[in-house]
């Protein structure tokens, strides 16, 4: 039976067309034996784009649908759901990537094209081969397991709780609250960072759906979305106790840690009493009181930027927080003692935000001394001769005067940056989700899916993803708690057709697939010797279908004869 097959060629905006000839590869298209139908459109992922597609498919009784755009990890979803929307199996689509793959890497406009119309030839070779699928579908258990106890767990699990489903709250520490618990004050409207804890901690105190488990970690998690099972340990050593708790989805909030400044040698912390964090700054305006290691107070505060951020020898990522916090800290200081000088070392002042730029007025406003340094050539600290009166000495190479320059110091305070968890990989390992090279959790994209990650079911939000400050975090924890929501309203979820398939006369039981599947997606049956995969859990990437020995595991969607068949469409 021949194929009616439509070819859309998305033109995104100038993203494709500026590089590949649209027009000429729609009429290269249109002449290739089985396409019934072939169009140019300006942005086919918008909806007068889709609709085209779906009256197409009515109009014309098209069977299969080729799409030349972008990657199809962009909009293969938007367009299956167009197919789906005009009455035709969504799997019976095929994208050709001529934007990441073609007009991205390219710049001669006959080449590209060239390369466009392989791409798509491809595609139509391989659509033809396309099977109908059926997802499947699962129950959904309505209770999520959050793992760590700060601002932005805390968020997670009253969002999700006030809408009458039940949470476990998972805190490794014998306590509540994070490290906000240990500011006293936040930036930029020196709001109390105590009442913001304070009203969420005795609504989850109180809470009938959220049961509080501290001291506690996570040892195993098992199962797939709507059906994890997670075994926690509470306490160490003979009286640690262990439960099974039955959960549907899973929000990983473990926050970060402050970056060790006594890494950073010419800075003296360790060794000169008076050189501080910024932790432990916040612990001496907690208690009131700001002063040096003998009980003196300071006649001269230096606060210095970037400490083990924005370094090539450390991360070169920026914190987000520390030029904010460092101007609360020099507006602190001076209302505490308003003698003090107060001196601002920084490379840029990242003031971002609502509020922020007036901020960092205030900050002149008070008279703070800003001194701007360049990355490359950080400050360097020495203790104070008897005579100098003061306690220290920096010298700073000072980039708008162009001057090197010595400012006296009683009390440093160094903005140390975040970094992620020592437990990072650890957690990851557990909940099956990646980290990116500086130890932060991977999202499923960063701008499209942010909460989301590559293992269905498992969220992410707040600093174990990446530097933010309170606001960003609150909204994250938010945006995961919604996405948990809305799939419990569905009550049962549906799970994706594409997986791999074990065929149990081939399979030889050597479980070489079990070890090398990313996503612990394959499991061994010893009573039968044999293994299979669990759908659910199976992301259809392939490893275990190209490494299995016996040619036992073939992938649902990705067939030998489909993947031969885009082969030839390229070579021909």
């Amino acid at each position: 039976m021949e194929r009616r097959i439509g070819v859309y060629v998305c033109n995104c905006g100038t993203n494709i067309a500026k590089v590949v000839d649209c027009d000429a590869l729609e009429q290269f298209a249109a002449a290739l034996p089985g396409v019934t139908v072939a169009k140019s459109y300006r942005y086919m992922c918008s909806n007068p784009g889709q609709e085209m597609i779906a009256a197409d498919i009515k109009e014309h009784g098209l069977d299969r649908v080729v799409v030349s755009a972008c990657s199809p990890r962009m909009h293969e979803r938007t367009f299956r759901g167009a197919l789906r929307n005009a009455g035709l199996n969504p799997y019976l689509l095929e994208m050709a990537n001529i934007r990441e793959q073609c007009s991205w890497v390219h710049h001669e406009r006959l080449p590209a094209t060239e390369k466009a119309k392989a791409l798509t030839l491809a595609a139509v070779r391989r659509v033809a081969h396309h099977e109908p699928l059926d997802p499947m579908t699962a129950e959904m258990c309505p209770t999520t397991l959050i793992l760590g106890g700060g601002i932005a767990g805390l968020t997670a699990a009253l969002e999700i709780a006030d809408s009458g489903y039940p949470v476990y709250l998972v805190e490794k520490a014998a306590r509540l609250g994070g490290n906000l618990a240990r500011v006293d004050l936040t930036a930029p409207h020196l709001d109390s960072a105590r009442l913001l804890l304070d009203e969420r901690l005795r609504r989850v105190a109180g809470h009938d759906l959220i049961e509080v488990l501290l001291g506690t970690r996570l040892e195993r998690l098992e199962g797939f979305i709507g059906n994890f099972s997670a075994t926690v340990t509470t306490g160490q050593g003979a009286t640690a106790e262990s439960r099974r708790l039955s959960v549907g989805s899973v929000i990983v909030c473990t926050g970060y840690r402050e970056f060790d400044a006594s890494r950073i040698t010419h800075y003296g912390y360790g060794k000169l009493p008076n050189v501080v964090t910024s932790f432990e700054l916040e612990k001496m305006l907690r208690r009131g009181r700001v002063e040096m290691k003998s009980g003196k107070t300071p006649r001269n505060v230096a606060i210095i930027h970037c400490v083990g951020s924005r370094s090539p020898e450390f991360h070169g990522y920026c914190s987000r927080v520390c030029c904010m916090t460092a101007l609360k800290y020099a507006q602190e200081i001076k209302a505490a003692l308003p003698g003090t000088a107060v001196s601002d070392l920084y490379i840029d002042m990242h003031a971002f935000g609502k509020g922020a730029e007036e901020f960092y007025r205030k900050g002149s406003e008070v008279k703070t001394l800003f001194l701007m340094y360049d990355k490359n050539d950080r400050p360097v600290i020495r203790a104070a001769e008897p005579g100098d009166g003061c306690d220290m000495l920096i010298e700073v190479n000072e980039t708008l005067s162009g001057e090197v320059i010595e400012i006296p110091a009683d009390l440093v305070v160094l903005m140390v940056g975040m970094e992620a968890r020592e437990d990072a990989a650890e957690v990851a390992r557990l909940v099956n989700i990646s980290q990116d090279r500086e130890g932060w959790f991977i999202e499923s994209h960063p701008k499209l899916d942010p909460v989301a990650t590559t293992t269905e079911g498992i969220f992410i939000a707040g600093t174990c993803a990446a530097p933010k400050d309170i606001p960003d975090t609150v909204a994250q924890a938010r945006a995961a708690a919604a996405r948990i929501l809305g799939k419990i309203a569905k009550g049962r979820l549906e799970i994706d057709a594409v997986y791999a398939e074990v065929s149990d006369d081939r399979c030889s039981g050597c479980r070489v697939c079990n070890e090398l599947c990313p996503y612990s997606a394959i499991e061994y049956d010893a009573d039968r010797r044999r293994s299979h995969v669990i759908s659910a859990v199976c992301k259809a990437c392939g490893a275990c279908v190209a490494a299995c020995p016996s040619a036992a595991i073939q992938g649902r969607h990705a067939t030998d004869t489909q993947i031969m068949a885009q082969i030839a469409g390229l070579m021909t």
